[in-house]
């Protein structure tokens, strides 16, 4: 796999009938070793080693409904109340970080109503913080800590 611009991390990685996949430690199962999961495994390990996300609050995967639709968020932090803090949208390195790409997380958010969202593909990383309101939004430049997102409830 792709070296991406994250620290690197051990994972187990195993192949079954020719498929390889890698062990998610949030929903402790192996899942399909795509690229896009690569970005995630890799995003999720960073936010718990290195930001203090705690791994009971990481959810990987997580079905909402948009507008009647069934969608899945890649992954969704909580807060300590276990209510929606932070929204995750992962895509393969190679797909550009687009406007577009960001509206499916913005439709997310729709309904979650999340003060935070992240975009990664692995090698860029977008970070946004949405105002209390909801009607204006900052890019940040660093990822923030567990501590200072759950300071801010």
């Amino acid at each position: 796999m792709l070296a991406l611009n994250l620290p690197t991390y051990a994972f187990k990685v195993t192949e079954r009938e020719g498929k390889k996949l890698i062990f998610d430690e949030i929903r402790n199962k192996y899942v399909a070793l795509t690229p896009e999961e690569w970005v995630r495994q890799h995003f999720v390990q960073y936010l718990i080693s290195e930001k203090g996300y705690p791994k009971n609050l990481v959810g990987n995967e997580i079905g909402i409904k948009v507008h009647r639709t069934s969608k899945r968020c890649d992954t969704v932090v909580y807060d300590r109340f276990l209510a929606p803090l932070m929204v995750l949208e992962y895509k393969a390195p190679t797909v550009e970080i687009t406007p577009a790409v960001f509206d499916q997380i913005v439709r997310y958010n729709m309904t979650l109503q999340v003060r935070y969202l992240i975009v990664s593909n692995g090698m860029n990383h977008y970070c946004c913080r949405i105002d209390d309101d909801q009607s204006n939004y900052e890019f940040l430049e660093e990822i923030p800590r567990y501590e200072e997102m759950k300071n801010e409830e």
